[in-house]
């Protein structure tokens, strides 16, 4: 895996591949010169001139990748031309006929445009996905964006209109597989020493069972997430998992998101530890939706792909402090955490700091050493004391072509030796402190919330009982809250509401902070003006003007001068819970 670098949605420059026949015409003739119109079965969409355009009919083996802005018309083929070494992404379109097989595609977030329509404005991104069924052309469209150009590839897909040519077509229903279907068999990718591959795109099911007959391989990673993956998945289904687990498969479940600060790479990690380890947390909600939607279960490990990279000390501490929350959010969740990276760069570094409290360490490694060796000895870059207990997968070969029973994929060669375990314990050094909105708790919540709370809690010197975090807000966690509420004269009545977070997340020093201070209390402040403002101020250690904003809205109603400058009085202000 090597990550494409990311390119301006608008920057991509490559020659047309389509042909204007069976219902598709592309037409240069625009007001705006940038912008030219396709035309898919009465589907109209305008898209930036500098796309490409591929007919999957003509030319059934294209690569649907969005490492590069195009828009692919018809179904993907059955065997398509992916390089193994494809990560990063802009944007792209796949436009295909509403049918029986685009149906498979579909689940409960796909939208469907108004009667009349080729639009569904209100169409929920998924996944770094939207989704929108056009039944009166009779086309599904599938559009993938990055969270910097959403708003983009959205103006793109509402400027489709219908032509004449559009003609109704009801959906066809989507298949409804039974549970034992749908679900993985076990955890993923569970007991196995042996040989994998990982690719860009899933494998179609002939091609996998192809390779189960004839190949040495028995285990393959699939991107199941980020949104820095540059394959489209057509084949990735419920189904798909279940099936291939079912005929002895082992999956290597990959996220691909953010990427090192220091790295040249788009879509990155804040410099900043605590909102990186935030950011990982976030990263790990989305993988297990992922995961889950996919039928993978809890148990099984998710494997960050983080690219290599030239390590210094702050983008060390950045990357292990996003490894510490995606470990800690899996963990809350049932899963394993693992990470790709080159074993000189993010693998060597996570060894570097193997007992080091400041982070919660991953349970699985996979390193990148092409030195062609199938074993999981990783040299220098980790001694065999660091994850020992079948915790390994190597990736001893990249970007190679292999050829098996006819079917050809270019592939990445891995050897594992993994095995099932139980997640680890949460700790309130590794717990997440950054949320986008402090949500109400109190006797019988439960959750990451909870978790920061009870931490929270035990740091004020009010404690919420042994083993802490818990998950529960139990009657020692109760105790606690009141306790401190007393103490700072908030209403005393166990339930953490705005005020309760204003105060706990604003403890420790008070140092005046301005415009252009950064570090700990900048994060501080900026939770506790999230909370105590009810809207979310961005958590990222960099006293900006959102933040000056914030401070001066919350002085504003509370009385306090208004000058955007935390001082003393806006301090005590808000450890008073006010």
């Amino acid at each position: 895996m090597q990550v494409a670098p990311a390119r301006p949605l608008y920057a991509w420059m490559t020659a047309l591949a389509v042909m204007a026949a069976g219902g598709m015409t592309v037409s240069s003739a625009h007001a705006d010169s940038s912008i030219r119109t396709v035309v898919y079965h009465g589907y109209q969409v305008e898209i930036p001139r500098t796309w490409e355009v591929v007919d999957l009919t003509e030319y059934p083996r294209s690569c649907i990748r969005f490492d590069r802005p195009a828009v692919y018309l018809g179904h993907p083929g059955e065997q398509t031309d992916c390089p193994a070494n494809l990560v990063g992404r802009t944007a792209g379109l796949v436009i295909e006929p509403l049918d029986t097989t685009s149906a498979a595609r579909t689940d409960d977030f796909t939208a469907r445009a108004r009667p009349g329509t080729a639009t569904a404005p209100t169409a929920p991104s998924r996944n770094d996905h939207i989704q929108v069924a056009v039944e009166d052309a009779g086309v599904l469209v599938t559009a993938a964006h990055t969270p910097a150009n959403a708003v983009d590839v959205r103006r793109v897909l509402n400027s489709a209109t219908l032509t004449d040519a559009a003609r109704h077509v009801p959906p066809p229903p989507t298949p409804q597989p039974s549970p034992h279907v749908r679900a993985a068999a076990g955890p993923q990718p569970g007991n196995f020493t042996g040989k994998g591959f990982d690719t860009c795109a899933a494998p179609s099911q002939s091609t996998m069972d192809t390779w189960l007959a004839r190949s040495p391989y028995r285990a393959v990673g699939i991107y199941i997430s980020g949104a820095s993956r540059a394959c489209g998945q057509p084949h990735l289904t419920p189904a798909w998992v279940s099936t291939q687990t079912g005929k002895g498969w082992h999956l290597i479940p990959i996220d691909v998101g953010r990427q090192a600060p220091c790295s040249t790479l788009g879509n990155k990690m804040s410099n900043n530890p605590a909102t990186a380890r935030a950011q990982g947390s976030d990263a790990a909600d989305a993988s297990a939706a992922a995961a889950h939607a996919l039928g993978i279960p809890a148990g099984s490990a998710l494997y960050s792909d983080i690219e290599g990279y030239p390590s210094t000390a702050s983008c060390k501490a950045a990357v292990l402090s996003f490894l510490s929350g995606w470990t800690t959010r899996l963990h809350s969740k049932g899963y394993l955490s693992g990470v790709y990276s080159s074993a000189s760069s993010g693998v060597k570094d996570a060894a570097a700091e193997y007992h080091n409290p400041a982070y919660t360490r991953v349970d699985h490694i996979w390193f990148a050493w092409w030195n062609s060796a199938a074993d999981t000895k990783a040299g220098n870059s980790a001694p065999p004391t660091a994850w020992p207990n079948h915790q390994r997968i190597h990736q001893y070969a990249g970007n190679v072509s292999e050829t098996w029973g006819g079917a050809t994929i270019s592939i990445d060669r891995n050897y594992l030796n993994v095995a099932e375990s139980t997640p680890g314990t949460v700790t309130c050094a590794s717990t997440g402190l950054s949320f986008t909105a402090y949500a109400t708790v109190s006797a019988g919540s439960t959750g990451a919330l909870v978790d920061a709370a009870q931490c929270l809690l035990e740091r004020a010197g009010h404690d919420p009982g042994p083993d802490t975090p818990t998950s529960t807000f139990d009657t020692a966690t109760e105790a606690a809250a009141t306790s401190f509420q007393r103490s700072r004269g908030i209403t005393a009545d166990g339930v953490i509401g705005a005020k309760t977070w204003t105060a706990l997340l604003s403890q420790g020093a008070t140092p005046t902070l301005r415009a252009g201070a950064s570090g700990e209390a900048v994060t501080r402040l900026q939770r506790s003006l999230t909370a105590a403002l009810g809207r979310t101020v961005g958590i990222d250690g960099s006293f900006g003007p959102a933040t000056e904003r914030a401070a001066r809205d919350y002085q504003t109603s509370r009385g306090l001068g208004p000058d955007g400058i935390v001082g003393p009085g806006t301090w005590s202000a808000l450890q008073a819970g006010k």
